[in-house]
């Protein structure tokens, strides 16, 4: 009798699990098709840092190391260097400015304490999430790639607007 008793409570068991597993197939999906559909993001996203200049052109950057003392992964490597120049011929706004500026995303990962230390409001984060390489010395990104002059942004999200409920797993639908 216990081995009838065991097989109908295993039966009744696997009929209660496909019962969940069939709910939820009405049910509206949440898969994105990226990279043909574009990703929400939301406003305080952290993604790919962006080195900014000024009104005129000109970085904002002091080379103060701030942004490298605050970062607990140390990913980020400076150089200063003064420019005597006239105030119109700097590459900066002040006469000292960085002239190498790195960051090993490697070992980035992207707390946000480098852009909390940031006096002038130099490097923020962007929303480019595509950092994905072949190769482990491509993720070492320079001056050149991170001033948001240069830098190309993904295409292939959108930012949530601050009153809008993002994706989540424990969404109601």
């Amino acid at each position: 009798m216990s081995i009838i008793t065991e097989v109908i409570a295993s039966t009744k068991a696997i009929i209660q699990g496909m019962g969940v597993t069939l709910s939820y197939i009405p049910r509206r999906k949440w898969t994105v098709q990226y990279p043909e559909e574009p990703v929400t993001v939301q406003p305080r996203y952290r993604g790919q840092h962006l080195l900014h200049v000024d009104e005129n052109g000109k970085e904002k950057c002091v080379a103060c190391f701030l942004c490298a003392a605050a970062c607990p992964s140390e990913c980020i490597y400076i150089i200063a260097k003064d420019d005597p120049r006239s105030p119109a011929e700097r590459t900066g706004v002040d006469e000292r400015f960085a002239e190498v500026y790195n960051i090993d995303y490697g070992r980035c990962i992207f707390c946000g304490y480098c852009v909390e230390a940031c006096p002038k409001d130099a490097i923020t984060h962007g929303y480019n999430f595509e950092l994905s390489v072949y190769n482990r010395a491509d993720l070492l990104k320079t001056k050149g790639d991170l001033l948001i002059t240069s830098q190309l942004q993904s295409k292939n999200y959108r930012v949530a607007f601050s009153d809008e409920d993002v994706d989540s797993e424990y969404k109601e639908v």
